[in-house]
């Protein structure tokens, strides 16, 4: 899970993020979007994809990446019964 925080903590690769759940996205497509380096860019994507919060799929010559929503749901059930722990240890 430490791959997935450092992930998050940059805002460049949450934006990534953000972009990616409206629509699966080339490299080119998502550098459009920024005003740094296409290898800035290819940098941010590889740390996702070790993360696993991005998958990729070769189409053609282009490299398609989309979210993977699955550790997202991990992730989020994490919060979820560090939460209700914290809540349970309250009362």
């Amino acid at each position: 899970m430490k791959d997935v925080w450092n992930a998050l903590s940059d805002p460049v690769r949450r934006k990534i993020l953000q972009l990616l759940k409206d629509d699966n996205l080339n490299a080119g497509d998502i550098a459009t979007h920024f005003t740094i380096s296409k290898p800035s860019i290819s940098h941010h994507l590889d740390v996702l994809k070790q993360a696993k919060l991005v998958s990729s799929e070769k189409k053609g010559q282009q490299i398609e990446y989309s979210i993977n929503t699955t550790v997202f749901q991990d992730v989020l059930g994490f919060i979820a019964e560090f939460y209700k722990e914290g809540k349970h240890e309250k009362n």
